[in-house]
Parts: structure tokens; sequence; C-alpha cells
């Protein structure tokens, strides 16, 4: 069977934590997008880890744990990451698809050129080299792994992309220039880094499907981040929907059974963009930010503060019914318990109407919340196992998002620890 674990907001859903959970139980967790821009916290008996790019199953001996052809593989990253899990005293059984493409350093020093040149309208990026690795990609010159071990036909490549970008850097950035021999001794460098992992990754999942092996999938970001339906163009590059963990995975999109939609009982986004129940007022917006999360609401690859807001239904029911979600899961109920009466972002007023269904960017930018306060149940509930011990301000919490959402909340977590979820 193949489940996807994906995010119905702008991600930091505390996804990891879900992924972590179901990963026990499979054989078989692939990163199918993204790259090492965006992280995730997994707490858990082997220890606290924050993964950018090493999927979550690295925690298990059971479980083989695979870099898809759909992912950004920054080598360096993947490799200091994997130290830190080998320093834990785990050992994960990992393989890297052939197809993978590798961020080279020159994504990561395009990105940040790009967003110095934008300056106050700059994209928000982590910097990690994604935009420039995925426009790469699609134009047709990026470096696909299995190109690591065809040296000749490298170095022309190379010398192509030198040519390219360096009219850039010169005419553009005015920046220092690349090196076409510094660039194939870095990839030979990556070569006998990854070498030992390399896999035809599709190849592997359909005989695993053939042995009716349990598999999945882990997104990275959520729905709202996605290039097609999130709040273009503050997004990232490649698709966060789990109809693209068919694409960056290798698999057949029949093969998709289960999809499991993570939201969080309030909102947070890292980085630009339109997020139209933010809470504006500082003081306001810091309490919860501190409340939030094991560690408050700071990024887990850029440290940095985390926009919140209140939960938005409006949004979160678009993220939902955009990832085909067959379960959804509502994290971090717990972090709420400070509050005495909480806002829902029920509607959008936009132009003297209500709307509920989401909108373009265009129109998402003149769009005020709407909001509905309904009672907070201020008292700590981490250490609850029973959705029905819950105060019932809680219960009714979840019963309330559960009516605007249109959809069954089948899991809740009250604590970041992944035995932290009750099941409804």
């Amino acid at each position: 069977m193949v489940k996807a674990i994906v995010g119905a907001n702008w991600g930091d859903e505390g996804k990891g934590k879900i992924t972590d959970m179901f990963a026990e139980k499979a054989d078989i967790v692939i990163r199918f997008q993204g790259g090492a821009n965006a992280g995730h916290t997994i707490i858990n008996d082997k220890g606290r880890f924050a993964f950018h790019l090493m999927p979550s199953g690295v925690c298990y001996d059971h479980t083989t744990c695979i870099i898809g052809n759909g992912v950004a593989l920054d080598i360096n990253k993947f490799f200091k990451e994997l130290a830190d899990v080998k320093a834990a005293g785990l050992n994960p059984n990992l393989l890297v698809s052939e197809r993978a493409q590798i961020l080279m350093p020159y994504h990561i020093l395009f990105d940040e050129y790009e967003e110095e040149r934008l300056g106050k309208n700059a994209f928000g990026s982590t910097k990690s080299g994604i935009a420039p690795f995925f426009s790469d990609k699609y134009a047709k010159i990026g470096i696909q792994v299995n190109e690591l071990f065809d040296e000749e036909a490298l170095k022309a490549k190379l010398k192509n992309i030198c040519s390219l970008k360096n009219l850039i850097l010169e005419h553009v950035y005015h920046k220092p220039l690349l090196d076409e021999q510094e660039l194939f001794d870095t990839c030979m460098k990556y070569r006998d880094m990854v070498a030992p992992y390399v896999c035809d990754v599709r190849a592997y999942l359909k005989k695993a499907l053939e042995e009716g092996k349990e598999i999945l999938l882990e997104g990275q970001l959520g729905t709202l981040k996605d290039p097609d339906f999130g709040i273009y163009p503050m997004v990232t590059s490649s698709s966060t929907l789990a109809a693209y963990g068919a694409v960056g995975a290798g698999l057949p999109p029949h093969a998709i059974q289960e999809i499991i939609a993570v939201t969080k009982a309030y909102s947070s986004a890292v980085g630009a963009g339109e997020f139209v129940s933010e809470i504006l007022d500082e003081n306001e917006a810091q309490e919860l930010r501190i409340h939030g999360g094991d560690k408050g609401e700071f990024g887990a690859t850029t440290g940095r503060p985390r926009r919140v807001g209140w939960f938005d239904c409006v949004a979160s029911k678009y993220g939902i019914d955009c990832q085909g979600a067959t379960k959804v899961v509502l994290t971090a109920l717990d972090c709420l318990s400070y509050l005495d009466e909480i806002k829902v972002c029920t509607g959008y007023e936009v132009d003297g109407k209500v709307i509920t269904d989401f909108p373009t960017t265009s129109i998402l930018k003149k769009c005020k919340p709407v909001f509905e306060t309904v009672k907070g149940w201020h008292c700590n509930i981490r250490g609850i196992k029973n959705f029905d011990d819950l105060p019932q301000e809680a219960k009714d919490y979840v019963a309330f998002l559960e009516k605007h959402l249109g959809h069954h909340i089948d899991m809740v977590s009250n604590g970041p620890e992944r035995e932290a979820i009750m099941y409804r």
C-alpha cells in the first residue's frame, strides 16, 4: 500500500511527527519533492532530529529510505545530516535515485544574488538554491546523479553551464565567474560520496509494489506553497501536492491509496506571501509564537520567527481538497491552551462580499479575514491520550473546525512527541 503525508497549508504543519509515526510501520519512506529549504523536527526514543533532506524513516532499522527523482539533492547537506544521524547511533538503509538532480553550489549563489537584486521585492527565499535549481532542471541544464559517472559528457555539460551562467554573473549580478575545472572537481567529489547509494528507484519500487510492501511518500511544505495551486509567485519551485508523489518517486498514480493531509490548530508560515488570518499585533503574535510547537514557532531551517495567525478554514479546506485527502490530522492543539478565547477565520471579505472559496492571488491580496470566536479551555491538555477525555471546549473547537472544513478530523495531536496522538 502507498500512503502520502502532505501539508494542507503553508508548511510548518507538524508533518514530521506524523511521518515518523507512520514510518514506524513502513517498509519504504520516500522524499519525493523539495530540497533542503524546509525542515521538520522529529522527537522519538532515538532522540530529537531536525531533518531537511533525510527521509523520516531513518530512525528505523527495517525501513529503506529513498531520495526520489523529484528532490533537489544538496549532497553536502544530505551527508551532513547522515553524519548527525550516525552520531546518534543510527545506521539507516538509504537509496538515492539515479535520476535525482544535484543542487550545485552555484544554485545557492544565484539564489542569494537574486534576492539581493530584488531588495524589498524579494521572495523571502531560504537561499538554499531551490528556485535556480528547478529553473535549470526545466531548462535542461541540470545535472542528474547518473551523469556524474560519465566524465566526458559531464565536462561538455559543465562547459555549456559555465558559458550561460557566467554571462549572467558578469552582466546582471556583477559577481565572480564560475570555473569549469573547479565545478568538475566538485562533481567528482559528489560522485564518490553518493556512489554507494545510487539506485534505479523506479525499478526498485515496481518490485516493492509487486511484493506488497508498505510505502510512505513524504512531502515538504504544503498546498499553499505549490507553484500551481498556491499563493503564486510566493511559492516553492516543486509541486507540494500528493499527486506529484507518483512522479517525484517513480510510481504509477493509481498506486497511491491513502493521502494524509496535516493541518495545524492555528496557522504559521515562513517567508513572504498572502496570509489572510495572520495576527498583525506583534505582542499577540509573539505570545502565540512562544506557545507554539516544542521550541516555539521558529523555522527549522532558518531559525527566523514564523509568521503566525488564527486557523484559516478557507485556506485549510482548499488545501485539504487540493491534496485529495482521505484522512486529516490536526496538530498542535495543546499550543492554544493558554487562551480564554480563540479566533477562527471562517471567511474572507472582498469587495463588500464574504467568500468561503480560496481565490487566486490577485483577489487574495484584497481579502480581509472574517473571524468567529470560540471559547478556549485554558488548561494544560498534554498527556491526555483519549480524545473523549479532553475538556469540552477543546472538543468543541475541533468540531467547529470540522464543520467549516467539511472533512472529518481523524487524528488530533496534543504534544510534540510521536505518542501524543489521539485517534477519533
